[in-house]
């Protein structure tokens, strides 16, 4: 989840001003970027429970990892993230390490940044007795074994999310997930990428599916992670058929969220202000007061939209750019090539025309009723006449295509193509990572899960 978010303090007074917020993000596509979001669990080598904030734990890592230059991001005077350029570490609920990658031009830059973010938080890990693994569901510890980090927005979240669903506290404590951020051209562009992506993301949960454990056994789900997500605070989250209306665009979409998406806070003064549950159109109308104090709160900024759009959590999230949200954490070759994916799907004109008829062949429901199946099968989930599998078979293709066409090469002269290779393992009929490690488990582990901890740390 995000960093404390912009304090743009310009009063809004229509509601093309929202929609125009968000248009702002429109781009050419000579100057597309990636950006890549990946989380990871911490855990003590001596007996693998999650670090606390403090002493030696989170906060000492983030101290170590900021002394490369990084400046703190403070919430009531503690560092509870990191910033440098067009990057920033921030923490998940229980101490989840998240890097909000840079704006990247290419796919062997992300690999590159993967691999420099591993050395520096190995390096000011291990004098702790720390490791991290990147995991899409915690393996071994219940909820309440898990510790909280002091920040404020999860204080109001963690107040308001057992009301909203039987989940929320587990999906803020006890998953981790990877993203990849991508731009659009136009209203027409982030559309159409948007149904795109939203459409086939219960696919990519399948592809990347890595959470087969809960509290040290079997859950009975290849993505548990996702599982949690079906009932998570269904007003914000999923695919909601607003996505496919016809006429949806950057104006529909700001009132959706508006008028049908509750809120969590405002900041004032520095400070949050817990309005979870409350209408933004009641802001807008200037009828909402700190619950606390009863002090008016004035009129609502962009910035107060702009924080608003960050607590939207659909499968693919629309702010300025377009965030991909279906899949669990995994290795560093399988987080790689979920950026892979969808760059090469999205990135190049003739892959995305591809895509885009690969899934009007359907219904977009056909799309959405997989969300609530794949989280057990993953890709032996039934799809038509056969099973997932197919289908991801025919966006890996894809991809692949859009990759090549991008003609983007590292130093060895190697295109982009190179990092779908996990994928395309998994398409031919290998394992998933999370059956993977299933396999461990009824094999060499001999039914103990801690196991996962070494074999999956970075």
């Amino acid at each position: 989840m995000s960093n404390p978010g912009e304090a743009d303090a310009t009063a809004i007074v229509s509601m093309r001003q929202l929609a125009d917020h968000i248009a702002a993000g429109c781009k050419p596509a000579d100057r597309y970027t990636i950006g890549t979001e990946h989380e990871k669990f911490g855990f003590r080598l001596a007996d693998l429970r999650p670090p606390a904030y403090e002493p030696d734990g989170i906060r000492a890592v983030l101290a170590a990892i900021a002394a490369d230059g990084w400046q703190p991001i403070l919430d009531r005077g503690l560092p509870i993230g990191l910033t440098r350029g067009s990057a920033s570490v921030s923490l998940e609920p229980a101490g989840q390490l998240e890097l909000s990658g840079g704006l990247l031009t290419d796919l062997h830059a992300t690999r590159a940044e993967f691999e420099a973010h591993y050395a520096d938080v190995r390096a000011a890990a291990a004098p702790l007795g720390l490791g991290f693994s990147p995991l899409g569901f915690h393996p071994k510890q219940p909820r309440d074994a898990m510790p909280w980090m002091p920040k404020s927005r999860y204080a109001l979240m963690r107040r308001y999310m057992p009301l909203v669903g039987s989940m929320g506290l587990d999906m803020m404590t006890r998953t981790c997930t990877v993203q990849v951020n991508l731009d659009y051209s136009s209203e027409a562009d982030m559309v159409r990428k948007l149904r795109v992506a939203i459409a086939l993301q219960p696919v990519a949960t399948a592809l990347f599916a890595n959470s087969p454990f809960t509290e040290g056994k079997p859950n009975g789900y290849l993505s548990y992670r996702a599982h949690v997500w079906t009932d998570t605070d269904n007003q914000r989250s999923g695919i909601p058929p607003v996505f496919f209306e016809p006429g949806f665009g950057f104006d529909r979409y700001a009132q959706w969220l508006v008028d049908e998406v509750p809120m969590y806070f405002v900041m004032r003064d520095g400070a949050y202000v817990d309005l979870a549950g409350q209408s933004f159109r009641r802001l807008l109308d200037g009828r909402l007061a700190d619950p606390a104090t009863g002090r008016d709160l004035g009129e609502a900024t962009v910035g107060d939209f702009a924080d608003h759009m960050t607590t939207a959590f659909t499968d693919v999230r629309l702010k300025r750019f377009l965030e991909m949200r279906g899949a669990d954490a995994g290795s560093l070759e399988m987080m790689v090539a979920q950026s892979a994916l969808w760059v090469g799907l999205l990135y190049d004109e003739a892959a995305l025309a591809q895509a885009h008829a690969l899934v009007a062949k359907y219904p977009w429901t056909s799309f959405a009723a997989l969300r609530a199946e794949v989280p057990r099968h993953a890709l032996a989930t039934k799809w038509q006449a056969g099973s997932v599998r197919d289908l991801a078979r025919d966006m890996v293709a894809i991809a692949r295509d859009g990759l090549r066409a991008r003609g983007r090469r590292n130093a060895e002269g190697q295109d982009e193509t190179i990092h779908l290779a996990p994928l395309e393992a998994i398409v031919a009929g290998g394992p998933t990572q999370a059956e993977h490690w299933l396999a461990r488990f009824h094999g060499e582990w001999q039914g103990d899960v801690t196991r996962i901890f070494g074999e999956s740390a970075i």
